[in-house]
């Protein structure tokens, strides 16, 4: 992406027009789920899925698997949806701050074990029962259940 539809990208994100869609992926390995903890706001400190804006020009599928090889660095193949979410945030005075629609793919990993960035503090493969001991972002749970179970089929 170009520095200038970055930062253009960047500042639609407060006070937006309209919903802004993002991809995030739920890589399943033997059973094992890849959840990374995020660095920034909304949610920093929460364990969620990698994800991110889907670019102009590309599928929801070619996002996933793009926004979760530079946030993560792991290889997958997206199999099908397995969520979708609102995060709606408004400010003090009762507008809308943020709003994205976030669709979520369930994916068979390939390669890579996961690796810490600047959008990931800790990034770790756990089970569902590891997912719930952790803090984590409203819906993860039960989109990691919907991943876990398309990717057993």
């Amino acid at each position: 992406m170009s520095t200038a539809a970055g930062s253009a990208m960047a500042a639609d994100r407060a006070y937006p027009a309209r919903p802004i869609l993002a991809v995030s992926t739920a890589v399943v390995r033997n059973g094992n789920v890849l959840v990374a903890q995020r660095a920034r706001a909304p949610g920093a400190g929460l364990y969620s899925l990698p994800g991110g804006l889907v670019e102009v020009g590309e599928t929801l599928a070619e996002a996933a698997a793009r926004e979760l090889m530079e946030e993560v660095g792991v290889l997958a193949s997206p199999i099908g949806l397995c969520g979708a979410r609102d995060i709606i945030a408004r400010d003090a005075d009762g507008r809308i701050e943020r709003h994205f629609v976030v669709l979520t793919y369930a994916a068979h990993w390939e390669s890579g074990e996961g690796l810490r960035s600047d959008e990931a503090t800790d990034v770790r493969w756990v089970t569902l029962a590891g997912a719930r001991a952790l803090p984590t972002t409203d819906g993860l749970i039960a989109t990691l259940e919907a991943a876990i179970a398309l990717a057993a089929r």
